[in-house]
């Protein structure tokens, strides 16, 4: 067996080298993986709050059903859902572009996942943090705001950060509905080169170079956000 690691410099037909062309499906994963993280992260905080919250039994349950719809349905289900039959029943997604119907159904499947991290780490919380904010006169919104939730954020950034990292792998399921991704590039470039071993090595490798950048930020964030004595130094991932 050679090795041919000249093919990325080859032309794919189009006036692009495959290196170009894996660099800007690199560039598609990073954006399809980026702009479901934000849809996940405020949607997920949102409805992991909402399922914690005393005296509102009717947002709890809404809030429990979203999980369960999200966290039961298979997430390549949910991206031919999005992509295939909301636009059939709901007209106006006829003309939201692909990329953001893949955004929805990777956010919304990845939210469930996070609001049950959100929840979990809320209700590890002592009660005497509740009660200290009622003591002084907070409302519910201002015990979150400014007691519950950044203590709670905390404690969740180690499986947050394990969550991010798959996130940033089940972008690849976008290729299943064309979105010129990584996963995407290397079927096609391996079938026109017939050079698969260099073609997914590379992309083997930049899948990995991605989700070890994720690691060291969210490493970055807690260190920076760690309370001595509250979290334990070193549960978080890559210390």
């Amino acid at each position: 067996m050679t090795w041919d690691w000249q093919v990325f410099l080859q032309d794919d037909g189009s006036g692009r080298t495959y290196l170009e062309w894996m660099l800007e499906a690199w560039r598609w994963t990073l954006a399809v993986a980026g702009t479901s993280w934000l849809v996940a992260m405020v949607v997920g905080a949102l409805v992991g709050t909402l399922r914690t919250l005393p005296d509102r039994p009717w947002l709890v349950r809404l809030a429990n059903a979203w999980v369960e719809l999200f966290r039961n349905i298979p997430l390549l289900v949910q991206i031919f859902l999005w992509y295939f039959v909301v636009p059939k029943i709901i007209p106006a997604f006829q003309q939201v572009p692909g990329f953001v119907l893949v955004v929805f159904g990777l956010g919304f499947f990845t939210s469930a996942r996070i609001a049950e991290q959100f929840r979990a780490g809320i209700q590890a919380l002592p009660r005497g943090q509740r009660y200290a904010a009622m003591a002084m006169g907070f409302t519910t919104w201002q015990s979150y705001r400014y007691v519950i939730l950044p203590m709670a954020f905390r404690i969740i950034l180690p499986p947050l950060t394990s969550e991010s990292m798959n996130l940033l792998k089940n972008s690849s399921v976008a290729f299943a509905v064309s979105i010129a991704e990584l996963t995407m590039f290397a079927m096609q470039a391996q079938e026109e080169t017939s050079r698969g071993i260099e073609i997914y090595l590379a992309v083997t490798a930049l899948y990995a170079l991605s989700a070890f950048a994720v690691n060291r930020v969210f490493a970055f964030i807690e260190n920076r956000m760690r309370v001595p004595g509250f979290v334990a130094a070193g549960t978080g991932g890559g210390h």
